[in-house]
């Protein structure tokens, strides 16, 4: 049993087989919460990453080794743009407020400058983003030192709680799997399942691009290939028995139409356009301010014609 309280103050009872804490840089906060014994902790290291114009018109991703240990990439990004990062610093803020920070700026324009004929320079980057790993503490001096790998600890000695530590989304089904082996269930069966709409073959990309072209004859390839990037075989599921653009709704710009957005809210719980713009789609790259807003009134509205329902 777990007891919680809301941001508008209401407590509410849960009750489980077992807890387990997911909860990432709040592992801590959690544990706290719920008086763990014996608890295990995190150290909380800053990853940033920018994005900027091509800086190279090939396909290729680069990996540099730094004269500090460290590496620092690049990677073509949505057709028209390179990835740079990433950066390893410290943190000791709120999770939920972590930003990129000049110094990490600087590194990355640094590094890449080392190694390509074209430089970046601040002024250059487009967006931003920056995380926090929540990585186990094991007492390395460093923030590059520290364990990337997952620690998961399971203290039975009343009502079961699984925590975990560190993870990445390169691991997390494997790590959903040895979760669910330290309770006692489940085996290995993810390694050939695939994602949603992830089920044609490794080099079968193209083939689900002509059968979605041929299937809606008005959207354009460049448009069929974000879909088909984004949603592999599910494109076809969202776009239903649409015959024109205009039955799929309003358009908010950069091929994203209403049709597009409900789908992100029924199936993959978005709940605001920053959802849909940056964390679902990308498209904030090529939207303005004004579209996004738009964007967020639609969202708005939608939710509460469902909450009247």
């Amino acid at each position: 049993m777990v007891t919680t309280r809301n941001q508008d103050d209401v407590v509410q009872t849960h009750r489980a087989k077992v807890l387990v804490n997911a909860s990432g840089p709040w592992i801590d906060l959690v544990q706290e919460a719920i008086d763990t014994p014996d608890a295990l902790h995190i150290r909380m290291v800053r990853g940033s990453h920018f994005v900027v114009p091509k800086v190279f018109d090939n396909d290729h991703c680069y990996i540099f080794q730094n004269a500090d240990n460290r590496i620092v990439f690049a990677i073509p990004y949505e057709e028209e743009y390179t990835l740079l990062g990433t950066t390893d610093r410290d943190y000791e803020g709120d999770p939920g407020q972590v930003s990129i920070t000049e110094e990490e700026v600087d590194y990355i324009c640094a590094s890449v400058g080392n190694y390509f004929n074209r430089g970046v320079k601040p002024q250059d980057v487009v967006w931003s983003y920056s995380g926090v790993r929540p990585l186990y503490d094991d007492g390395a001096k460093s923030a590059t030192a520290a364990t990337r790998d997952y620690v998961l600890t399971l203290n039975d000695a009343g009502p079961p709680l699984l925590n975990i530590f560190g993870g990445k989304i390169t691991t997390y089904r494997k790590l959903a799997e040895n979760a669910l082996k330290k309770l006692g269930h489940g085996g290995p069966w993810t390694a050939g399942v695939p994602l949603p709409g992830g089920d044609f073959a490794v080099d079968g990309r193209d083939d689900v691009l002509r059968g979605l072209m041929a299937a809606y004859p008005f959207v354009a390839e460049s448009w069929a290939l974000r879909l088909v990037r984004a949603y592999g075989t599910q494109a076809a599921l969202m776009l239903g028995n649409a015959k024109a653009e205009a039955d799929l709704g309003m358009h908010f710009g950069a091929t994203l139409t209403a049709r597009e957005v409900d789908w992100l809210m029924e199936h993959e719980f978005a709940t605001r356009a920053e959802d849909v713009v940056w964390r679902r789609t990308k498209l904030g790259l090529r939207l303005t301010p004004t579209q996004i807003a738009e964007i967020d009134d639609y969202m708005k509205a939608a939710q509460g014609r469902d909450a009247g329902d």
